[in-house]
C-alpha cells in the first residue's frame, strides 16, 4: 500500500501542497515573461494540458512588472523564479504572485532575505526555497568536496532554518540535481529532517525523450518512498510536453487518476491482429475523454482477457475479430476492423447514463 510521508501543508493560491493533498504537476514558461501576450499564450496552452502551477522566470525589472498585465490574463497559480536581486521579489508579491521561488543563499544579506519575508507574510504567499547542485554555496562545497547528497540536504536545511528563525514557515523545498540517484538520496535525507513540503524533479533530465525516462525514474524513485507533494519534470522540449510527462508518471505510479490510461501489450509471435496500430489509434481517440478511465487494448488471448478484465474498458483482438470487455465482463465479440468504434461508443454512451 502506498503511503504519503507526513508534511505541512501549505496554499498556492486555491491549490493546497502538502498535508497529504493530491500531488500536483507544475511546470515554467519559456517565452521571454516581458512578452505579455506570448507568456499568457503558453501559460493557457500549459493550463490546458493539466499544468495545475505556473513558474515564471523573472530575470529583470521589465519582467517583474509584466506580471502585473499576466495575473489580469489567467487564473491558474503563478510562481515567479527569482534570483540575486530581492527587490523583484517584492515587486512579483505586489503584482500578485501566488508563490515565490528563492535561493537566499544568493538573494543576499539576510536583511533582505528578512524583507522578502515579511512581504511574504504580510500577502500569505509561501516561499520555495531551491537547491540545484550547480548553484551550491562555495564554503559548503569546500566542506563537502562536491555537491553530494549529504551536501544538498545541508544547503536546504540551513536556508529552510533561516526562513523559520524569521518567522516564516509556508516553505516549499526542492533538492535537485541531474544525476538521479544524488537527487533520490537527498530527497531521502531531507525528509527525515523536515516535514517541510518537498517539490520533486530531476533538474536539467535532457532532452524528451531520454530527459523523460531520466525524469521517470528520478521522480518515481522518490515517490516510491512517500516522498512528494508537487512535481516538476524539466525537459529540454515544449514545456507542454513536461505536463503530459508529469501526468503520466502520475498515473503510472497509480497515485493519481487523471484523464484516461491506456494498458496495452508489447505484440509478440502470437498477435493476430495489427496491435500497434490499434493501440495508437485507442491511445488518440482517448485523449478526447476526460474521465479518468483505464482502457486496455490487448492482442492475443494469452494475457488479453484477463488483462482488459482488470481495466474499466477493454479489448482483446483475435484473428479478424476481438472481444469488448467492461468492468471485467464480456460485452460482445465485435469485428477487428470495428473494434475501435464500438470500443469509444460503448465509453460515451455509459458516460452518458452516468455508469
Amino acid at each position: 500500500m502506498y503511503t504519503r510521508n507526513e508534511t505541512r501543508r501549505i496554499m498556492v493560491r486555491s491549490v493546497p501542497i502538502g498535508g497529504g493533498s493530491p500531488i500536483t504537476v507544475q511546470s515554467m514558461t519559456s517565452t521571454d515573461t516581458r512578452d505579455v501576450a506570448k507568456t499568457v499564450s503558453q501559460i493557457q496552452a500549459l493550463t490546458k494540458a493539466g499544468c495545475e502551477m505556473v513558474r515564471l522566470a523573472i530575470p529583470n525589472h521589465k519582467a517583474a512588472e509584466a506580471l502585473f498585465e499576466i495575473r489580469k490574463e489567467v487564473d491558474v497559480p503563478l510562481i515567479a523564479d527569482i534570483h540575486f536581486d530581492h527587490r523583484l521579489a517584492l515587486i512579483a508579491l505586489e503584482a500578485g504572485i501566488d508563490k515565490l521561488r528563492i535561493n537566499p543563499g544568493n538573494i543576499g544579506s539576510p536583511t533582505r532575505v528578512r524583507e522578502i519575508a515579511q512581504a511574504a507574510m504580510a500577502k500569505g504567499i509561501p516561499i520555495r526555497v531551491g537547491v540545484n547542485s550547480g548553484s551550491l554555496k562555495k564554503e559548503i562545497l569546500d566542506r563537502f568536496g562536491s555537491p553530494s547528497p549529504e551536501a544538498l540536504v545541508e544547503s536546504a536545511v540551513e536556508e529552510v532554518d533561516l526562513l523559520d528563525d524569521l518567522g516564516f514557515h509556508d516553505i516549499c523545498v526542492s533538492i535537485k540535481s541531474s544525476s538521479v540517484m544524488n537527487t533520490v538520496h537527498a530527497y531521502t535525507l531531507f525528509a527525515e529532517k523536515r516535514n517541510t513540503p518537498l517539490h520533486i524533479g530531476i533538474t536539467e533530465a535532457g532532452t524528451l525523450r531520454y530527459g523523460t525516462i531520466k525524469s521517470a525514474c528520478g521522480i518515481g524513485g522518490i515517490l516510491s518512498y512517500g516522498i512528494g507533494d508537487t512535481i516538476r519534470v524539466s525537459l529540454t522540449a515544449d514545456p507542454v510536453e513536461e505536463v503530459y510527462t508529469g501526468i503520466s508518471i502520475l498515473k503510472a505510479m497509480g497515485i493519481r487518476r487523471i484523464g484516461p490510461e491506456i494498458v496495452s501489450c508489447p505484440s509478440c509471435g502470437r498477435t493476430e491482429i495489427d496491435i500497434v496500430q490499434l493501440a495508437e489509434e485507442v491511445e488518440r481517440r482517448a485523449a478526447k475523454l476526460t474521465a479518468p478511465v483505464i482502457i486496455a487494448v490487448m492482442g492475443c488471448v494469452v494475457n488479453g482477457p484477463g488483462e482488459a478484465r482488470e481495466s474499466d474498458y477493454g479489448i482483446a483482438g483475435g484473428n479478424g475479430f476481438g472481444l469488448l470487455f467492461r468492468k471485467g465482463e464480456v460485452v460482445r465479440k465485435v469485428a477487428e476492423e470495428n473494434l475501435i468504434d464500438e470500443l469509444f461508443g460503448l465509453i460515451e454512451k455509459d458516460q452518458k447514463e452516468g455508469k
